[in-house]
């Protein structure tokens, strides 16, 4: 993997620019869109013109275009990024493109020996894969809370609301030949979700426990933000300190932070019996998953991966879900 300067095309067009080579295969939207929540997200857009994104970093926010081209060895990426936050937007993709993310140990011959032939499938066709890191403490925290207890339609709807209500305009990309997608939004500083009153969080759906677990949250962001110093396991530690923030939260957000290689998202309402279904045939709760998925841990994340690109679909009789209350998870 390495990083050299973005061609003078690219580089004159932005405030900020680099090349980045994967060292093998690689799929840049299989990679990133673990981090985009649901096709209405206001923060991305996958184009034809590339993968765009908006978010704050330390310098300020940042509109991030990252287009990849090439196979296999000769695979690259070209980024873009404008506005205040631009440097910091472009140190940030090598990480971001999972360039710490290291599968040599899942894909050793004696490990990958271990693996159901679903899995081993699944991963001998999807090589591109990498796990991102974002580093992006508040901003993947955010919209998982607001997941606990309802469905994802429902929390996704209240996250647009919100995002539109509060988010502000990404940094145009005005010298591009072609201007970026219109309407990305950056989401709320810590400060601005604070500042959302309370009747808003209602029109959103939002209820008062998980509004309540936002606004705690956040009156610790700037320690928030220093969890991504951290090793994953230190920081889903961490975070769990805070009230209503629970192993399932913390799993959900160290996936996307630290790139968490074994990261698993128990209490989810789906993932343990999926994953029991597509092991054994049959269904399984938390405990059930977790003894299945121990002979692999360190990668258990990998292989969660690997059963949800296979293809497998787990029977869909039972009753309608039950939602289920997240906030100690």
């Amino acid at each position: 993997m390495t990083i050299v300067d973005a061609p003078p095309a690219a580089a004159a067009a932005a405030d900020a620019s680099v090349r980045w080579h994967p060292g093998g295969p690689f799929d840049l939207l299989q990679t990133v869109g673990i981090l985009m929540r649901g096709n209405g997200d206001p923060s991305f857009a996958a184009r034809q013109d590339g993968v765009w994104m908006a978010f704050t970093t330390p310098d300020g926010p940042a509109t991030l275009r990252l287009t990849a081209a090439g196979t296999g060895q000769d695979t690259r990426v070209d980024a873009q990024a404008w506005g205040p936050g631009a440097g910091s937007a472009i140190a940030s993709v090598p990480a971001l493109l999972g360039s710490g993310d290291d599968w040599s140990g899942f894909d050793d011959a004696a490990f990958h020996a271990t693996l159901p032939r679903m899995v081993r499938e699944a991963r001998r066709r999807n090589l591109t894969v990498r796990l991102p890191t974002t580093g992006r403490v508040v901003d993947s925290l955010v919209p998982t809370i607001l997941e606990q207890k309802v469905t994802t339609i429902e929390a996704r709807r209240g996250y647009r609301y919100l995002m539109y209500r509060y988010g502000t305009a990404a940094p145009s990309a005005g010298r591009l030949p072609t201007s970026g997608p219109s309407g990305l939004l950056v989401a709320p500083t810590a400060a601005q979700w604070l500042a959302i009153p309370s009747w808003e969080w209602h029109k959103a759906g939002v209820g008062p426990q998980r509004s309540a677990t936002v606004m705690r949250a956040l009156r610790s962001a700037v320690a928030l933000e220093r969890l991504a110093s951290l090793s994953a396991v230190e920081a889903w530690a961490k975070m769990q300190t805070i009230p209503g923030i629970g192993v399932w939260t913390a799993a959900e957000v160290v996936q996307r932070t630290h790139g968490c290689p074994d990261s698993i998202a128990v209490g989810d309402y789906h993932l343990a019996s999926y994953v029991g279904y597509a092991l054994t045939g049959r269904k399984t709760d938390d405990a059930g998953m977790i003894a299945l998925l121990e002979p692999w841990r360190g990668h258990r994340q990998r292989v969660v991966r690997m059963l949800g690109l296979s293809g497998f679909r787990k029977p869909t009789f039972g009753p309608r879900m039950t939602i289920q209350d997240h906030r100690g998870h």
